[in-house]
C-alpha cells in the first residue's frame, strides 16, 4: 500500500519517524523482529497532518502566541491549546484523504474494531519519552467514527499536557507533526507493562512485569493495582498478586466499559509464571533490537503475546563503558566536587586529562571505578573510611553493594610492599611557611603557563597543552601539597574525636577553625564586602548597578559616573584575583566571572544593602577572637582532667596545626581553576580562528567536542556538524537525569541511607558539618544569579562549590543536598561560623522557599517549622 497519506505498518521501520511519527516507526520496527507479533494496521502519515494544518492559516499565529507563553502559566496554556484543538477538529478531511483511509480500512474489514493512536514525530525518541502526551482511542467501529478519531489524534498534539511537555524539553511546537496509527483491535485475556530494566533502581539485569485482566487501560489509568513480577536471569525472583477488582472491556458496538471482576477470580494471577518468563524473553529480544532498555505495552490473546508499543526508558542513568563483561562499582566525582550538573564534552574530557585518577563519563558526569579497591580487604577499609568522612551516603551505598556478597570479587591483599622508594615522607612540621612556599610554587607555575602559552596556536597549542596537563598533575601530586592538605584535615578529625571523648563536646573543631588564615575561598567572600564598601557611598553607582541586567560591558560605562572609576577599579581588582571562578567551575566551558561579571552584581548590591562599612574586617576579627576564646576554654577544661597537662599539650599542638594548614585546603582548587581559565582563553582564541576559517559557525561549538576531537578538528580543519548537534541535544537531556552517588555496571543507582538514632520524627537528615543551631526563613536557590537573600536567611541549594562563598557572608545557615565534612561549602561554613547540614537528600524539593526551618548543625538534621 503506497501513497503520500497512508502506509501499511509492514512498510515502516525506525527510519520513517518523520513520516509516521515515533510510535508508528517503533511499531513498524517491532513487526520486523522475529517472534514479535504486532496487531496489523496502517499509518496515516504526517503529510496528511500538514495538509490539514495548511487549511487553517490562523493556527500559525496561535503557535507563535503559544511559544511566547510562560511554561508555568497553566491557565493561558490551557485556554490557547483548547482553542487550537477545536480549530483542528473542525477542519473537514478532504475527500481524497478520507478515501485513502477508507481503502486501507477495506483491507482489514470496515466493520472491524480498531485502535486509533497518536504518533507524533517527537515521540518515543531515545532521549525523551512522550508517554501519555497524546491520545489513543480503543475499539473504534465504523469508517465515520475512525475518521472522526483521526482528527482527534491530530488535535491531541495541542493538548495542554503535550504543549507543556514540549516547552519543558525545549522542543519547538512547529517542528513536531502528528501521524496516526490505526490497528486492528486486540481483545485480550490480560494486558500490562514490561520494563526490561528496573525503573526504580535502574538495574539492567532485572525486568519487571505489571499485569492485569482485560485491556491495559485499567492499569495505565490507575484503576487497579497490578500483579507485579520481578525477573532476573530468566527466573522470577519476586511476585505480588493483587486483588484486581475491576477491568476494562471492549463493547460490541464500539467503545469500552469498566466492569467488576468476580470475587473468586480477583486474587488469581493474570499470567502464569511460565508466561511471565516467556514475556521477559520477548522483551529482551526487543531491547537487543533497539539497543537500550524498553518500556513495553503488551497484551495476551489466547496464549499469544501481542506487542502494542515499545519506547525507550529515558529516566535511567547511563552506565559508563567498561569494555568488558566484569562487574564494576563506580563512585560519582560530582558529589565530591560539589557539582552534580552535567559537564559538556570539552569540560569532562579536560577534567579527565588533568585528574589524578582515571575517570569514566556517563550522562555528562564523571565516575571513578573503585571495584579493585573494594575487592581487597586492606584497600577496602581505607576507601570506606575516606568515603565515609567525605560523604556518609557514599559509604553506605558501597556497603550495600558489598553486603550482597556476590557482586564485588574478593582479591587477596597485595603483599607487604614495604615503604615507598626513598622511605616514607618525613613528618610535616607545623610551620605556616610551608603553606607560603606551596602558594608561591602554584603562582609561579600559573605565571609560567600564562607566559608560555601566548605564542602557541594550531596543533602546537595542543601539544603544549598536553605537556601543561602533566605539569598541572605534577603540582597537584607534589608530596608536600598532599601532606599539607591532609595535615589540616587530620588535625580537624583528631580534635573532633578527642574533644568529644575527653570533654563530651561534639564538633569542637568547628569553632577552633573560625577565620583560619590563608583560606582563599573565604577571603573571596569577604573581599566582595570590601567592594561593596567602595560602592555604598556612591548613590549614582548603586542606581546604575541596579539597572545593569545582562550588559556585560557595564564596567566601561561605570567609569563615566561620579565615583564610577573607583567602583570599576574595585570590581576589576576583585576580578583580577577571583575572575576565573564561577558556578560549576570544574567544567571549563562554564562562563567565568571575568567573562560574565554581571553575575556578581546582585551579590554586591545585597552586600551594599545588608552590611555597613568595614564588615569584612570586623567579621574576620570576630571569628578570630571566638576561635581564641574557644582555644582558651578547651585547654583550661582539659587541664582540669586527670592527666590534663598531657591532654592539653596534645590538643594545643593540634589546634596550632589545624590553624596552620586548614586554610590551605582550598588553595589547590584555586590553582586548578586559575590554570583552567588560561587553557580556556587559549582554546577560545583557537575557536575564533576556526570560525574565521569557516570551519565552525560558533566559537562555543568547541564545548561539544572532547579535547582530542577538537585537536583533530584543528589539524584537519574539518568538523562533523551532525555530531555537535547530537551532543547539544544529548546535553540538554542530561539535565533531567539525577546522577547517583554510586552506580554499578548493572545500571543500579544507589543513593545510600543514614544510620542514625535520636533524630526528631519528620526531620530531614544530613551530615553535620558546622556546629550551632539557627532558625530562619529558607531561601531555596537553584541558580546563584537568582539569589535574593536577606540577613538571617538560610540558604537551601543542591550544592555549593567555592563560587557560592560570596553569598555565605550574608546568610545565617546552610543546607545542601550534596557534600561532606571536607567539601568546600562545609569548610567555608565553619570559617564563617554558619550552622550547616549537607547531604540532605532532595532538600530543595522537600523544603519550600519561604518556609521557616531550624538547622541543627551539630547533630546534622533540619526541622521544617511552618
Amino acid at each position: 500500500m503506497t501513497g503520500p497519506y497512508v502506509l501499511d505498518l509492514q512498510e515502516v521501520d525506525e527510519t520513517r519517524g518523520p513520516v509516521v511519527g515515533g510510535k508508528g516507526a517503533h511499531l513498524g520496527a517491532l513487526s520486523r523482529i522475529e517472534g514479535v507479533r504486532v496487531p496489523a494496521g496502517f499509518c496515516v502519515t504526517t503529510d496528511a497532518f500538514r495538509r490539514i494544518m495548511a487549511q487553517a492559516p490562523s493556527i500559525g499565529d496561535r503557535l507563535d502566541e503559544l511559544s511566547r507563553l510562560d511554561p508555568d502559566d497553566r491557565e493561558a496554556i490551557r485556554t490557547l491549546s483548547a482553542r487550537i484543538r477545536r480549530t483542528v477538529e473542525g477542519i473537514a478531511i478532504p475527500d481524497d484523504l478520507a478515501a485513502a483511509i477508507t481503502r486501507a480500512l477495506g483491507r482489514f474489514g470496515e466493520r472491524a474494531a480498531y485502535a486509533v493512536r497518536s504518533s507524533a514525530t517527537a515521540e518515543d525518541l531515545p532521549t525523551a519519552s512522550f508517554a501519555g502526551q497524546q491520545d489513543t482511542y480503543l475499539n473504534v467501529v465504523g469508517t465515520a467514527a475512525i475518521l472522526r478519531h483521526v482528527s482527534r489524534c491530530w488535535a491531541s498534539l495541542f493538548s495542554e499536557r503535550a504543549v507543556t511537555y514540549r516547552r519543558r524539553n525545549g522542543i519547538d511546537h512547529r517542528t513536531v507533526h502528528m501521524a496516526v496509527v490505526v490497528q486492528q483491535m486486540a481483545f485480550p485475556h490480560a494486558a500490562g507493562i514490561l520494563f526490561t530494566a528496573d525503573p526504580v533502581t535502574g538495574n539492567r539485569k532485572t525486568a519487571t512485569v505489571d499485569a492485569g485482566f482485560g485491556l491495559g487501560e485499567a492499569l495505565v489509568s490507575g484503576l487497579v493495582n497490578p500483579d507485579v513480577f520481578t525477573v532476573r536471569h530468566g527466573e522470577i525472583v519476586t511476585k505480588s498478586i493483587a486483588a484486581k477488582k475491576r477491568t476494562v472491556h471492549a463493547l460490541p458496538g464500539g467503545g469500552t466499559r469498566e466492569v467488576a471482576i468476580d470475587a473468586q477470580r480477583q486474587r488469581q494471577p493474570a499470567l502464569t509464571d511460565a508466561q511471565v518468563v516467556r514475556l521477559v524473553g520477548l522483551g529482551r529480544r526487543i531491547e537487543a533490537h533497539f539497543g537500550r532498555p524498553q518500556d513495553i505495552e503488551w497484551c495476551l490473546v489466547g496464549d499469544d503475546f501481542r506487542i502494542l508499543q515499545s519506547r525507550p526508558v529515558t529516566t535511567l542513568f547511563p552506565v559508563p563503558e567498561s569494555g568488558d563483561q566484569e562487574n564494576h562499582v563506580y563512585v560519582s566525582v560530582g558529589h565530591g566536587q560539589m557539582m552534580t550538573d552535567p559537564l559538556k564534552p570539552l569540560g569532562f574530557s579536560m577534567w579527565q586529562l588533568t585528574a589524578m585518577v582515571p575517570m569514566h563519563e556517563a550522562g555528562g558526569r564523571l565516575f571513578v571505578d573503585v571495584t579493585r579497591r573494594l575487592a581487597s580487604p586492606a584497600s577496602r577499609a581505607a576507601l570506606l573510611d575516606a568515603m565515609g568522612k567525605g560523604d556518609p551516603l557514599i559509604r553506605n551505598a558501597l556497603e550495600t553493594v558489598l553486603d550482597r556478597g556476590d557482586f564485588v570479587p574478593s582479591l587477596p591483599d597485595a603483599g607487604p610492599g614495604g615503604p615507598p622508594a626513598g622511605g616514607p615522607p618525613a613528618p610535616l612540621a607545623t610551620d605556616p611557611a610551608i603553606v607560603t612556599e606551596l602558594v608561591e610554587r602554584s603562582r609561579a607555575s600559573v605565571a609560567a603557563l600564562e607566559r608560555d602559552i601566548r605564542t602557541k596556536t594550531g596543533p602546537a597549542l595542543f601539544d603544549f597543552l598536553l605537556e601543561a596537563f602533566e605539569e598541572h598533575k605534577r603540582v597537584l601530586g607534589d608530596p608536600l601539597n598532599i601532606q599539607a592538605i591532609t595535615a589540616g584535615m587530620q588535625a580537624t578529625w583528631w580534635l573532633n574525636d578527642k574533644l568529644e571523648e575527653w570533654l563530651g563536646e561534639k564538633n569542637a573543631a568547628d569553632t577552633l577553625t573560625l577565620s583560619a588564615p590563608g583560606n582563599v575561598t573565604s577571603e573571596m567572600g569577604l573581599a566582595l564586602l570590601d567592594v561593596a564598601d567602595v560602592i555604598r557611598p556612591r548613590p549614582e553607582v548603586v542606581a546604575f548597578l541596579q539597572g545593569v541586567g545582562e550588559d556585560e560591558g557595564f564596567l566601561d560605562e561605570l567609569a563615566k559616573l561620579p565615583g564610577g572609576t573607583e567602583a570599576r577599579d574595585a570590581i576589576e581588582a576583585y576580578l583580577d584575583r577571583y575572575g576565573m571562578r564561577c558556578v560549576g567551575e570544574i567544567d571549563i566551558t562554564r562562563p567565568r566571572w571575568r567573562e560574565r561579571p554581571t553575575t556578581l552584581v546582585p551579590v554586591i548590591l545585597d552586600n551594599v544593602r545588608n552590611f555597613g562599612p568595614g564588615a569584612a574586617e570586623r567579621r574576620f576579627e570576630q571569628g578570630r577572637q571566638k576561635a581564641r576564646q574557644k582555644e582558651r576554654d578547651v585547654l583550661s577544661r582539659l587541664r582540669a582532667l586527670p592527666d590534663g597537662d598531657r591532654k592539653a599539650g596534645e590538643a594545643k599542638r593540634m589546634i596550632d596545626r589545624v590553624r596552620a594548614f586548614i586554610g590551605y585546603r582550598e588553595y589547590p582548587k584555586y590553582g586548578i581553576v586559575s590554570r583552567y581559565f588560561v587553557y580556556k582563553q587559549a582554546l577560545l582564541e583557537e575557536a575564533g580562528r576556526l570560525v574565521q576559517a569557516g570551519v565552525l559557525p560558533d566559537k562555543e561549538d568547541i564545548f561539544y567536542l572532547t579535547f582530542r576531537e577538537l585537536h583533530d578538528v584543528v589539524r584537519s580543519h574539518r568538523v562533523d556538524g551532525r555530531l555537535i548537534q547530537e551532543r547539544k541535544d544529548a546535553f540538554r537531556t542530561y539535565h533531567a537525569l539525577t546522577p547517583p552517588r554510586v552506580l554499578t555496571s548493572d545500571g543500579e543507582a544507589l543513593t545510600g541511607a543514614y544510620r542514625r538514632d535520636g533524630v526528631l520524627a519528620g526531620a530531614l537528615i544530613g551530615v553535620p558539618v558546622s556546629a550551632g543551631t539557627v532558625e530562619g526563613r529558607a531561601r531555596v536557590v537553584l541558580d546563584m544569579a537568582e539569589a535574593d537573600l536577606e540577613a538571617g536567611d538560610i540558604l537551601v541549594t543542591p550544592f555549593t562549590d567555592p563560587s557560592w562563598s560570596p553569598l555565605f557572608v550574608g546568610i545565617a545557615g546552610l543546607v545542601t543536598e550534596v557534600g561532606g565534612l571536607m567539601t568546600h561549602g562545609a569548610v567555608i561554613a565553619r570559617e564563617y561560623g554558619l550552622p550547616a547540614v549537607v547531604g540532605v537528600e532532595r532538600a530543595t524539593g522537600l523544603i519550600r522557599d519561604g518556609q521557616r526551618i531550624r538547622v541543627h548543625g551539630t547533630d546534622g538534621y533540619v526541622e521544617i517549622l511552618s
